[in-house]
Parts: C-alpha cells; sequence; structure tokens
C-alpha cells in the first residue's frame, strides 16, 4: 500500500512548441482564430488548469501571430508562476469593469489583419463563454475545435504515457487489494467508499468514478452505486479510476467473483470474454484502423454466439479526460499512431443476471502496443 516515486520525467508536458503545431493545424484547416477555454483542452496546450466560471478566462491562438491568454486581473499572478508563465504567453489581463470578449476579440483582430470569421471553441466550453465570443465577433461562424486539438492530443509524448503508466499502476494496486473490502453481505455503495478512499491512498489526487456491479447490477455497464448486498457467488464488476496529480488518468476494470466458484456456464462465456480481450489487445499495432481493434474483440464473442451480449464500444482513448479521442468503435477508419493511449475493455452482459468486462489501457507502440494495466484478468475468486 502507498505512492511509488515517480521516475525522472522524460520530457517536459507541455511545451510552447505544442501550441505553435495547434496554430499550424489550424491554419491548415482554415480556421482563423481557436478559443480554448478552462478545460482539458486548456490544459493541454497552455498547462493551466483553470476553474471554470463565469468570468472569461481563455487561450486565443490566431492562426498568424503570437498566442495569448485572456485572463482575469485577479488570476493573473497564479497564471504567470504557473507552466503557463514559463510558454512565454502573453497574459492579458482584465479587471471587473472590463469585457474580456471584447479583448479578445480586438487583440486577435490586431493579430490577423482583420476580423476573423472562422472560430473553433472548445467542445466543452460553456455556453455563455461561446456565445461571448460570437457577440464580440458578430461576422464570425463558430465551430468545434476538436479536429484541431485532437490530432495532437491523440498522440502521448513520452512524458504522458509515463504519466498514464504510473496512473495505471496506482490504480492496478488498488485493484489488488479488493479483498479487503469486497465481501458477502457489504453494499456495493460501502465497498465504494472503501475503493475511492484507497484511489486517493494508492497515488491519485482525485476520483473520477467508481462502479461496483454485484449480481445483476453488473449487467448494466456504468452502473452507480447502490445499497444492494452482495450475495454469496455474485460476479462483480469493478471499473474505477482517479486522477493523478498532473491531471492524467486511470481507468481499469476487473471482474471478480466472491464467496463461492462461477456456475459452469460462467466460466465458458467468460473464457470467451478473455480471450477477445487478449485478441483485441493483440491486434494493436501502427496502421491498423480503430475499427479493426473494435472488431478484433467482437469477432471472438460473435463467433462463439454471444454478440448481443457486447453492447458498447470496445474502447476510448484516455490522457487529460477519461473518455477522449481515438475511440475503438465500428466506423472509426482513424489508423493507429505509435503514442495512442486507448482503452480495451469488451463485456458480456446478460440482464437480470449478470455482467463482465476486462479493461487495460493500452498504447501503440513503434512496433506493436504496450499494456499499462497489470493484475489478473482471469475471473477472480474473493473469499466471502
Amino acid at each position: 500500500m502507498g505512492t511509488e516515486t515517480p521516475p525522472a520525467a522524460s520530457g517536459p508536458l507541455v511545451t510552447i512548441e505544442r501550441v505553435h503545431a495547434a496554430r499550424e493545424i489550424a491554419a491548415e484547416a482554415g480556421i482563423d482564430l481557436l478559443v480554448l477555454t478552462p478545460g482539458s483542452d486548456l490544459r493541454y496546450l497552455s498547462g493551466y488548469h483553470a476553474h471554470a466560471m463565469e468570468r472569461l478566462t481563455a487561450l486565443a491562438v490566431p492562426r498568424q501571430g503570437e498566442p495569448f491568454l485572456v485572463v482575469p486581473r485577479l488570476e493573473a499572478p497564479m497564471v504567470d508562476a504557473g507552466p503557463a508563465g514559463s510558454l512565454g504567453l502573453e497574459l492579458l489581463a482584465w479587471d471587473e469593469t472590463d469585457d474580456p470578449f471584447a479583448l479578445l476579440a480586438e487583440t486577435a483582430t490586431a493579430r490577423l489583419g482583420s476580423a476573423p470569421t472562422r472560430v473553433a471553441v472548445g467542445a466543452r466550453s460553456w455556453a455563455e463563454h461561446a456565445l461571448g465570443v460570437q457577440r464580440a465577433l458578430p461576422g464570425s461562424a463558430l465551430e468545434i475545435a476538436s479536429p484541431v486539438v485532437d490530432r495532437l492530443r491523440m498522440v502521448k509524448s513520452p512524458a504522458e504515457i509515463e504519466e498514464l503508466a504510473l496512473a495505471g499502476a496506482a490504480i492496478d494496486r488498488v485493484h489488488a487489494r479488493m479483498a479487503e473490502w469486497l465481501r458477502v453481505g457489504r453494499t456495493e455503495a460501502e465497498v465504494g467508499a472503501d475503493i475511492a478512499a484507497a484511489i486517493i491512498e494508492e497515488g491519485h489526487t482525485g476520483v473520477d468514478f467508481t462502479i461496483v456491479g454485484s449480481g445483476p447490477n453488473g449487467a448494466s455497464p456504468h452502473h452507480e452505486l447502490s445499497g444492494r448486498t452482495v450475495q454469496a457467488g455474485d460476479l462483480v464488476v469493478v471499473d474505477i479510476g482517479g486522477e493523478t496529480a498532473t491531471g492524467y488518468r486511470s481507468d481499469c476494470t476487473r471482474t471478480y467473483v466472491v464467496g463461492g466458484s462461477p456456475a459452469a456456464d460462467v466460466a465458458e462465456w467468460y473464457a470467451v470474454l478473455q480471450a477477445a480481450q487478449e485478441a483485441s489487445t493483440a491486434s494493436v499495432r501502427p496502421g491498423v484502423t480503430a475499427e479493426d481493434v473494435d472488431a478484433a474483440a467482437r469477432r471472438v464473442i460473435d463467433d462463439a454466439g454471444w454478440g448481443e451480449h457486447f453492447i458498447h464500444r470496445t474502447g476510448h482513448g484516455i490522457g487529460l479526460d477519461t473518455h477522449e479521442a481515438p475511440y475503438i468503435v465500428a466506423g472509426n477508419e482513424l489508423p493507429l499512431e505509435p503514442g495512442m493511449a486507448f482503452s480495451v475493455e469488451p463485456g458480456i452482459y446478460l440482464a437480470g443476471r449478470c455482467g463482465a468486462r476486462i479493461e487495460d489501457i493500452v498504447v501503440c507502440t513503434d512496433d506493436g502496443v504496450r499494456n499499462l494495466n497489470g493484475g489478473p484478468r482471469e475471473l477472480v475468486e474473493l473469499p466471502g
């Protein structure tokens, strides 16, 4: 139990070159101005983990000229002292009686030489911020910045991968302690509270989610903690994740059987699920498409006759958000590249009875795949 000392960093997490790369991608796409408000896109590009509120904080990246940050004056010293200050970004502080949207619009227009017409805002920007930008630039058309920012965020740097590896090891330590809490007679809520405490104890700074789906509740992939009591012989799906100090996330699912052995038919279809997860993970390498990785898992489950019970995509990207691009799903023809990190998490769900899921975070490497999670993927039997 306890945290591990992080290894030496393999390079900075945030660089000004990343901001300039976003500018170049935006220019290629014909976008005049990127406006990123508090959230993971802002943190990814500037290193500033801003609190979302009614006051405008925004990174503005015009397609030519230098990017700049618009921040409330009361937060300017904090921003300047943090990672964003070390990037050399121009900081425009505004007072309580100023119009920050006008300040942003005027500065961007001066950089461009004319008012921007195509303005891309973060996908999770507050509506009042996005509409405020549009009002300040009445001739502009708003669009989503994801096609620009996701091109960068999908391919993790070595430093980002090591942060994800640390997060993965921390959540593995929580799963390794499951016998401490997951017992017959305890409620899902009680087990979930203990898991949440352990997520912090083992090296995270925040808890993203704790799913404890016992018995029939395991057939609901995003089940909320409930007062149901764990029964002897229950299958229990435990899907947990947290945030580390640098903002990078963990997400790992294991399935347990408590106080008994699984029925023969459960062991049979769980073996199919395990084979599907192994096949999907083994398929990961550069050039393979995201939908190919999904198909590798689905093919095993379909061929065994359980296809109708696999009811979600095989995976999702992970980084500063638990769910981000690339999505491992049919129809996504995106070829994998070294540095892409995502989950591989097929499941089989039998409504009204039980369910199971196996989830690891993996990284596409130059010649294959790196798994960031360990621990048994077999059905783990715990004493009652």
